[in-house]
């Protein structure tokens, strides 16, 4: 098994942050080796000899930016249930603890603001569409722990439709991720330039609303059993 580590300097580094550019601005189908190493001025046996092939170096990508995304997610979902223990967690914190670890990444990535959630809005919607395991893996654990959560959140809510509305919340973190600039230009300018903090505070709020919507209705009247995941 190659080395996946990324190392600090060196050609490996730089074919690696040369990758990630590339795959932010164009897309991961879009994007070849020779546009790699043509970015770094070096020849394509060097993507072999330090990845093997172009599917290791996009995994090696993924791997580095979901990884730590992943586990900041399942830390702050625990975190949240130790704090409300034996209470519904708020609906808008479990929400927050899904979205907010891009914004913690994002100040730790190398890469600009914009690339940076270019790049893991177009990993998103990868999903079920050729993601390595790995990658793929890391997803499951991700909606496996939040569907169980939002159910718990929203016990009035039936499971097949609580599913496709946490299907629409990450839909709308994809497009919010990759087309901040197109809202801007097709609006004239009317989106303002916010904060991705003051952004993410209009997200939760409008993801919240959809996902109780018609729950206060139903609290009204009889209650139905409990939605749930059997993962």
């Amino acid at each position: 098994m190659r080395d996946m580590t990324l190392p600090e300097s060196g050609s490996k580094r730089r074919l690696m942050d040369a990758a990630e550019q590339l795959f932010a601005e164009k897309g991961f189908e879009a994007v070849s080796i020779r546009d790699i190493t043509g970015l770094v001025k070096t020849n394509i046996a060097a993507v072999n000899y330090h990845f093997g092939n172009r599917e290791s170096l996009l995994e090696m990508v993924m791997i580095r930016y979901m990884l730590p995304v992943t586990e900041e997610r399942i830390a702050r979902l625990e975190a949240l249930e130790r704090k409300w223990p034996g209470k519904i967690v708020p609906l808008e914190e479990i929400i927050d603890a899904l979205v907010r670890p891009l914004i913690g990444q994002m100040r730790k990535s190398e890469l600009s603001e914009r690339l940076f959630y270019k790049l893991v809005g177009r990993i998103f919607a990868m999903q079920g569409d050729g993601l390595p395991p790995r990658i793929d893996d890391l997803l499951r654990q991700v909606v496996e722990r939040f569907s169980k959560a939002f159910a718990r959140a929203l016990p009035t809510v039936p499971g097949e439709e609580l599913t496709w509305r946490f299907h629409f919340l990450v839909g709308g973190m994809i497009h919010l991720l990759t087309h901040q600039e197109v809202l801007h230009r097709l609006s004239g300018g009317a989106s303002g330039t916010p904060t991705m903090e003051a952004t993410l505070s209009r997200f939760i709020r409008f993801t919240a609303s959809g996902l109780r919507e018609g729950t206060e209705v139903e609290a009204a009247g009889p209650r139905g059993p409990q939605a749930t995941f059997d993962f």
